[in-house]
C-alpha cells in the first residue's frame, strides 16, 4: 500500500491518507521535538509521498505546532484544500482563566479562532474534543460544534480519549438533533494496548467512525530499541510514559515483531505500524517522527502485507484482558451456541448443561 492510497473516513466522504502524520513534536518548546526546519523537511517529504493528513493540537508545544504548520503552508503557497489537516481543543492555554480550557461553548468557539490563527486558515478539515469534559454536558458541545460546521469555519468533527458511552451519547444525540455528526475516534491502540477492541473499536464500527490509532509504537517501545538487557539503564525523554511498558509482556511481543520483521526483512516498528493498520475499524494510523529518518522508518509500515498466520502470532502474544461484559459476553455466546466459534470467537470454557436439562422444558 502507498502512501497516496486513500482511505474515505469513517461514514464520510473525506479522502485520507492511510497514515496521518502526527505533528505532537513539531517544535523544541517542552524540551524535545524536532526543530522548525527538520519539522518542514518531514512535512515536504510526507506530502511529497502522497500524505494529505496531518493532525495536531492547539497545546502542542504550547502551540507552535500549529503555527509551525500555518507557517509550513502559507510560506510555499501550498493549495490549502489538498491537505486535511486536523486539530484539537480542549487544553488552557491561558493559566487563570477558567474559561480557557474544556468543551463548553464559550471554550470551543475561542480555541478554534485561536486555532485558526495559528494555523493561518480559514477553516479546519477535522476538530477533535481532545479529552472528554465531564463538566460539560455532551449536547453543549456537540451544538457549538455544530455551529462551527455551520459557519464554515469546521469541516468535520470527532472526538479523542471519551468512553465509548460518552461517544455513542454524542453521536445519537447529533443525529436525534440534525447536527453534525461524528465522523472519527482519536484512541491509543497498539499491540500493547488493546482493551479499546473491549467496546470503543466496536461502538466506532457500529456508529460509523473511523478510528485514527494514536501511539502505534507505544512512544518507541515497539520499534525494539529497548531490551531486557538495557531496560534498566534507557532515560526516554518521555519517562515513565516509557519505562512504565518495559514489562516481560512487552518483550515477548518484541520477540515476535523481531521474528516476523526478519520474515520481511523490514524492522519491528514496520510490523508493528502494519498489524494496527490491518486492524477492523482502523482507517488512518498516527504516525509521529521527531527525525527524517524516524518518518522514512514508519512509512515502510505501509510496504508490508501480514500473513493470516503472522496475525494471528501478533494477536496471541498480545491477547488483551477486556473487562466486564466482554468476557461474559463471550461465554455466554458460545453458550448459546453449543460451544461453536462464531464470528470468529473462539470457543471457551464454558460448560454446556446436560441435554436432559436443555430439552426439559
Amino acid at each position: 500500500m502507498s502512501l497516496d492510497h486513500y482511505v474515505t473516513l469513517g461514514r464520510s466522504g473525506l479522502r485520507v491518507s492511510p497514515f496521518c502524520l502526527g505533528a505532537m513534536t513539531f517544535g523544541e518548546d517542552w524540551g524535545w521535538g524536532s526543530p522548525v526546519a527538520e519539522a518542514e523537511a518531514i512535512l515536504t517529504r510526507f506530502i511529497e509521498r502522497g500524505g494529505n493528513f496531518i493532525d495536531t493540537a492547539n497545546f502542542y508545544t504550547k502551540g507552535h505546532s500549529e503555527k509551525i504548520i500555518g507557517d509550513y503552508v502559507c510560506q510555499r503557497h501550498l493549495r490549502r484544500d489538498q491537505l486535511v489537516i486536523a486539530t484539537k481543543f480542549f487544553a488552557n492555554l491561558f493559566p487563570g482563566d477558567p474559561n480557557a480550557g474544556g468543551a463548553s461553548r464559550k471554550s470551543v468557539t475561542a480555541a478554534c479562532d485561536e486555532s485558526l490563527r495559528r494555523l493561518q486558515t480559514d477553516y479546519i478539515d477535522l476538530y477533535w474534543m481532545h479529552l472528554w469534559d465531564r463538566f460539560t454536558p455532551i449536547d453543549e458541545t456537540m451544538r457549538a460544534l455544530d455551529d462551527l460546521v455551520t459557519a464554515g469555519k469546521v469541516r468535520y468533527i470527532g472526538l479523542s480519549d471519551t468512553p465509548a458511552w460518552k461517544v455513542a451519547q454524542a453521536q445519537v444525540t447529533a443525529a436525534f438533533r440534525g447536527w453534525a455528526p461524528l465522523v472519527a475516534l482519536q484512541i491509543e491502540y497498539s499491540l500493547i494496548e488493546r482493551t479499546v477492541e473491549g467496546e470503543l473499536i466496536p461502538m466506532a464500527q457500529e456508529l460509523g467512525l473511523g478510528v485514527t490509532p494514536w501511539s502505534p509504537l507505544r512512544g518507541g517501545v515497539l520499534t525494539g530499541k529497548y531490551t531486557r538487557e538495557n531496560k534498566d539503564d534507557v532515560q526516554p525523554g518521555r519517562g515513565e510514559r516509557v519505562t512504565a511498558f518495559l514489562t516481560e509482556r512487552t518483550f515477548e511481543i518484541i520477540d515476535t515483531l523481531v521474528r516476523i520483521a526478519q520474515e520481511h526483512n523490514t524492522t519491528p516498528a514496520a510490523i508493528a505500524l502494519a498489524w494496527v493498520q490491518a486492524k477492523p475499524g482502523v482507517d488512518s494510523t498516527i504516525i509521529g517522527a521527531r527525525t527524517m529518518d524516524q518518518l522514512e522508518s514508519n512509512l515502510v509500515g505501509l510496504d508490508v502485507d501480514l500473513e493470516s498466520g503472522q496475525m494471528a502470532a501478533l494477536d496471541a502474544v498480545s491477547t488483551p484482558t477486556l473487562g466486564f461484559p466482554i468476557p461474559f459476553l463471550q461465554a455466554a455466546h458460545n453458550f448459546m451456541h453449543g460451544g461453536a466459534t462464531v464470528d470468529g470467537i473462539a470457543s471457551v470454557a464454558f460448560p454446556m448443561a446436560p441435554t436432559s436439562d436443555m430439552e426439559r422444558y
